[in-house]
């Protein structure tokens, strides 16, 4: 690349003045007898002595210009999705970091003729200018107005970056000595670099390449001459010179033709070069914000920054590596196809589930009387739904109401299209209306509709089993309109999800996924204050004695609540706390679901049940990079080398150990997944069965109910989802789990799993599959794992030596040696018996 003018570090201003001393001490000592030389000598003297005063008192205190060689400006922080491609930003001020060879000589150009057109020449202070400045200030003291500048480009770095912008002579002197200072220990390309990168141009733009994406939307090597012309203009105050403004227009076009003529008098450009440029339109583009949809991932973004600023704090003041000045690099699991759909289904699942029950009232509210444009797009509230628009009431009338929307554009809604009853007051909503409130409608642009943001509300996450890596989430039906996070900071009872832990404990306290346990009424005196509390299953009712399976299956209340009294509920709470769902006291009524929890802690737990019982912690972010890349989180963290294909040494490939913790026995986490993917084959979560490939999971139910759940998934993504109140209250007695939560699963995981293939989750070294009648828990014979089981028949998972021990009649066993036989007679002259065959499948026999 053409360099503008190579230049290295200035020697010392403080030696070069020493330097002239001496020479002129030199110069004046044949002539010291000479009284006129002595007086000269002496005012010199006298002079110097004045000016080292001065130096001093306004030099002392000052920063020291060599901090800038290890400056680094403020950087916004940047997300990757699970792609690697950036698509979201934290940022207060919008700037791009580059070297001094990425910016186009040209571009470099303009900036010295419109700024600084001896840069290259003087030593940080333009003299004539300096005393222009000067005149200028003295004229024009007491008239109120702002002299102009007559700053270096040397001098506005150390003005913006060491010394703030205080208005006074003061700042000035002190600022000159800085840059007589930063041109001692800078070179003129890290002075032009600083000054590129730092200076704001407005469009919350700071540096050249932020801004040349903020007017023109390109980067800075691909800007024209006029377009170069006129980011250089920007410096001397943004605010005179913005584009959508008619008079700030007609200023920027006069004073880019300025700046190319500047160029022309430099030399730098040709006539022809100029002619060209000014006959050109602005062409900037409309203002936007920082290039990554603000719609994606809203919930997960939001957690993804909550989790980075406690960590690495917020503020440039938190340190080097805060959420807003640190310039971080994070690498995420977000998933956006897979977000989208999550989205999509939940918002779609509280559309279904409010419809009919009326308006719910306005989203916000402004005071109009303040400038309703500017308050409404300083509320930050939104809506991303299909077409759907927030926008404010400026008036309403008999027949139709004024209505305003972020852009300045006004609209009609007429009363007709706002005729859904207001739940809380009755009558037609458009009646509620008033001045100020907030409303979403849909609309074309010359007929708008009334739309309701659903009242209830709900969560829903979806995670890898073997990574605990969250591939999406969403908290709510948008962000911006309610940045409360319900997947991750709501605390709700889980009713029914519960269960499978509780039998875990039962599994691991000596029961088997075949044990007998009664269906019947259970009541437990808890104290002569509190008397008895007696249970009941949802549906009520009761079924007799029943299998484990079963009761799982069919969610009955009764049964787990006397599985958990006879394992014990100090060794269920137990087992709850080490999945990472929370710290409960020994109650029963936690045995149902009585605790709370979050649907992140919930999915995490499922997670480790298709996982064997190993536990991984539920990430929203790999790894966190620095602005340098070097990776600052995970603290353990290190590269994988020899891992790519393409640097193989021909050695064995890294193996990488276990991660996360094993929370579970293997074995009962697997009878766990077995029993639960029955609830998807004839239980409560029937509504999944048609997906037709491996699933489990559980449904749930809170007591109102107030909460519905479904939380389940493959062997390889876990999701799960709630719904209910803010302010819990009952759903409707109609409300199950399987009937709403279920199917919102369903919509957003049935895409996800059709491109997924249908893996069945695998046993652990150990378990024993045994035929069981499901029903009553014993052991069935005839039936081989290559045949399709008998209805009432279920391969069910035994720990070694649990399995229902062999007690069978003598004509049953006659039966079965006739039958063995038989099979025996059609193996066409196999070897193999039945033993063996048996051992095979995993030491039945």
């Amino acid at each position: 690349m053409e360099e503008v003018r190579p230049v290295t570090a200035s020697s010392s201003f403080t030696r070069r003045l020493r330097d002239r001393a001496g020479s002129l001490r030199e110069r004046l000592a044949p002539h010291w007898d000479r009284r006129w030389v002595r007086w000269i000598a002496i005012g010199l003297g006298g002079l110097m002595a004045a000016f080292f005063l001065f130096w001093l008192i306004f030099a002392r205190g000052l920063p020291d210009a060599a901090t800038l060689l290890e400056y680094e400006p403020p950087l916004p922080t940047i997300v990757r999705d699970i792609n690697g491609q950036p698509v979201h930003s934290y940022a207060r001020e919008r700037r791009v970091q580059l070297q001094y060879s990425d910016y186009p000589p040209l571009l470099i150009r303009a900036y010295l003729s419109a700024e600084d057109k001896t840069f290259f020449d003087h030593h940080g202070v333009d003299v004539p200018g300096f005393f222009g400045a000067v005149f200028d200030y003295v004229t024009k003291i007491g008239s109120g107005q702002r002299a102009r500048g007559g700053s270096t480009i040397t001098q506005q770095v150390a003005k913006n970056l060491l010394i703030g912008d205080e208005y006074s002579p003061t700042r000035k002197v002190k600022e000159m000595i800085l840059a007589y200072r930063m041109e001692d220990v800078l070179t003129k390309q890290q002075i032009l670099e600083l000054y590129l990168n730092q200076i704001f141009l407005g469009r919350n733009a700071y540096g050249v390449q932020a801004a040349s994406r903020a007017y023109f939307d390109k980067d800075v090597a691909d800007l024209q001459l006029h377009e170069m012309a006129y980011l250089a203009i920007l410096p001397k105050g943004p605010a005179n010179y913005r584009p959508e403004s008619p008079t700030g227009h007609e200023r920027a076009l006069e004073r880019r033709n300025w700046a190319l003529g500047e160029m022309v008098r430099n030399g730098w450009i040709t006539e022809a070069q100029r002619n060209e440029a000014q006959a050109q339109p602005l062409g900037t583009v409309q203002a936007h914000g920082s290039g990554y949809d603000a719609r994606a991932g809203g919930y997960y973004m939001e957690e993804v920054r909550r989790r980075l600023i406690e960590r690495f704090g917020e503020k440039a003041e938190d340190g080097p590596n805060s959420v807003y000045a640190g310039g971080l690099w994070v690498r995420s699991p977000y998933d956006p196809k897979m977000q989208d759909l999550t989205a999509t289904a939940l918002r779609n699942g509280l559309l279904r589930f409010d419809a009919g029950k009326g308006w719910s009232g306005p989203v916000g509210k402004i005071d109009i009387g303040r400038g309703w444009r500017r308050e409404l797009a300083a509320s930050y509230v939104g809506v991303d739904y299909a077409s759907w628009r927030v926008a404010v009431v400026i008036s309403r009338g008999s027949s139709s109401a004024e209505i305003g929307f972020s852009d300045g554009s006004t609209g009609t809604l007429p009363a007709g299209a706002a005729q859904m009853p207001y739940r809380r007051a009755g009558g037609p909503a458009f009646n509620s209306m008033k001045a100020g409130d907030l409303i979403v409608v849909t609309g074309n642009g010359s007929s708008w509709a009334l739309r309701n943001v659903p009242e209830v509300s709900g969560g829903m996450v979806v995670e890898e089993t073997h990574s605990g890596r969250i591939r999406a989430m969403q908290g709510g039906f948008d962000s911006r309109l309610s940045s409360y996070n319900r997947a991750t900071q709501a605390m709700r009872q889980p009713g029914s999800t519960i269960k499978p832990f509780v039998y875990a404990a039962a599994l691991d306290g000596g029961m088997t996924p075949a044990s007998i346990i009664v269906d019947g009424p259970l009541c437990v005196y808890q104290g002569a204050g509190l008397g008895q509390k007696c249970f009941r299953n949802f549906s009520g009712g009761s079924a007799g004695p029943q299998t484990m399976r079963w009761g799982v299956e069919q969610s009955r209340n009764l049964m787990t609540v006397r599985a958990a009294s006879q394992t014990g509920m100090d060794r269920v709470v137990r087992t709850i706390k080490a999945m990472g769902i929370g710290d409960y006291q020994p109650y029963l009524s936690f045995a149902l679901g009585a605790g709370e929890t979050t649907v992140e802690r919930m999915v995490n737990a499922y997670a480790t049940l298709a996982n064997h019982g190993r536990q991984m912690a539920p990430k929203v972010m790999d790894y966190v990079q620095d602005r340098h890349g070097k990776v600052i989180w995970p603290l353990r963290w290190r590269a994988c080398d020899g891992c790519n294909m393409a640097n193989w040494d021909g050695k064995p490939m890294p193996r990488f150990g276990f991660e996360g913790r094993q929370v579970m026995n293997p074995m009962t986490a697997y009878q766990v997944v077995h029993i639960t993917e029955g609830v998807i084959q004839r239980g409560t979560a029937t509504v999944l069965s048609d997906l037709k490939r491996p699933l489990f999971g559980k449904t749930g139910t809170t007591n109102g109910p107030t909460n519905v759940w479904f939380v389940g998934g493959s062997p390889d993504l876990v999701a799960g989802v709630y719904i209910g109140y803010d302010q819990p209250r009952s759903l409707g007695g109609w409300a199950q789990g399987g009937r709403i939560a279920a199917p919102i699963w369903k919509a957003a995981m049935a895409p996800v799993l059709e491109t997924m293939p249908k893996t069945p989750f695998v046993a652990p070294a150990g378990i024993r599959m045994v035929p069981i009648d499901r029903r009553s828990g014993k052991r069935v014979y005839g039936v081989w794992p290559t045949e399709e089981p008998k209805p009432a028949v279920i391969w069910e998972a035994f720990k070694p030596e649990s399995e229902p021990r062999r007690s069978i009649r003598k004509e049953e066993v006659a039966a079965q040696e006739k039958a063995a036989a038989q099979r025996d007679a059609t193996r066409q002259g196999s070897q193999r018996t039945d033993s063996d065959f048996l051992q095979d499948q995993g030491g039945i026999y």
